[in-house]
C-alpha cells in the first residue's frame, strides 16, 4: 500500500480555484504517537476497589491533557482482538515533550503501575510531494490533523523498499495517480498519514478511521492489486481499534 499519496479516502468536495479558494490557516505541525498498552494479570487479582481507583487515576490524567491548547487525545480498546494488545492511546500534541510529560505521569498511577507499553509509533505531520489531481486543495490540510469519531481505527507502520525512491517522481506520482483513484471507491474511510524519517523505526504510521470493517478490508485487499503494491516493504503489525469516546469506558474492557 502507498499512504502518503493522500490524507483522505473521504469524499472530496468541489476544487476552488483562483479568487474563489479561501484562504487556509497557517497551522503548526503536529506530533503524533499511538500508544498501546497491555495490563499485568496480577491487575486483574486486585480488588475491584483498588481496580477502580487505579483507573480513575489513569483517566484524570488523561482528561487533564485533553484540555490541554492543540491536544488530541482518543482512546481505544482492543481487548479481545489482539493478544499483545488491549488499550491504545492516539495522541496528538504541537511539541514531543508532551507525551513524556503524559506518559510518566500515566505510568505512576495506580493502573500505570501495571501497564506495559507493547507498542509505540512516533510520527508528524507534513505536506505530501504528490498531487491529488482530482482535488488539488486537499493537500493543505493535511499538516494538521483533526481526528474524527469513527467507530473503528486501523493502524499499521509502513516502510517503503529503497528502490521506491530510486523511481523518477513521474513514475511515483503515476503509482499515486492508481492508488487515489481506488481510495476514491471508498469514501467511508478517512485516513491520515503521518511521517517518521529518521525519528522512529518506519517510515510512515497510517491510521484509517471507518464505521465498517468491511470497507476497510476490501480497501486494502484492492490496494494489494496496484502497481505501487510492489515497493512495500513492511505493512505490519496492523491494528484493528474500537474507539471509547471517554477513557473510562476504554479502561472498563480490561
Amino acid at each position: 500500500m502507498r499512504p502518503q499519496g493522500r490524507p483522505s479516502f473521504s469524499g472530496r468536495p468541489g476544487a476552488q480555484t483562483g479568487e474563489e479558494a479561501p484562504k487556509r490557516p497557517n497551522l503548526p505541525t503536529q506530533f503524533v504517537n499511538f500508544t498501546f498498552f497491555k495490563v499485568d494479570p496480577a491487575w486483574r487479582r486486585l480488588s475491584d476497589a483498588e481496580q477502580q481507583k487505579g483507573k480513575e487515576e489513569f483517566a484524570a490524567v488523561v482528561k487533564e491533557f485533553q484540555n490541554k491548547p492543540g491536544m488530541f487525545v482518543l482512546s481505544y480498546s482492543l481487548v479481545g482482538i489482539r493478544a499483545d494488545a488491549e488499550f491504545m492511546l492516539w495522541r496528538i500534541a504541537n511539541e514531543l515533550e508532551t507525551f513524556q510529560e503524559m506518559t510518566s505521569q500515566l505510568m505512576r498511577t495506580g493502573l500505570g503501575k501495571y501497564l506495559t507499553i507493547t507498542y509505540s509509533y512516533l510520527s508528524m505531520t507534513k505536506r505530501s510531494v504528490y498531487v491529488d489531481k482530482m482535488d488539488p486543495e486537499h493537500q493543505n490540510p493535511r499538516t494538521h490533523i483533526i481526528p474524527g469519531r469513527s467507530k473503528y481505527l486501523f493502524i499499521y507502520p509502513f516502510v517503503k523498499t529503497r528502490d521506491w525512491y530510486q523511481l523518477s517522481f513521474p513514475a511515483r506520482q503515476g503509482m499515486m495517480d492508481e492508488h487515489i483513484q481506488v481510495g476514491s471507491k471508498y469514501p467511508s474511510v478517512k485516513l491520515n498519514t503521518t511521517y517518521s524519517f529518521g525519528i522512529d523505526d518506519q517510515e510512515f504510521v497510517v491510521a484509517f478511521e471507518a464505521d465498517d470493517a468491511k470497507d476497510f478490508l476490501n480497501l486494502v485487499q484492492e490496494l494489494r492489486e496496484t502497481e505501487a503494491s510492489r515497493y512495500t516493504l513492511r505493512d505490519v503489525p496492523m491494528f484493528t481499534c474500537i474507539n471509547h469516546a471517554d477513557i473510562i469506558d476504554a479502561l472498563n474492557t480490561l
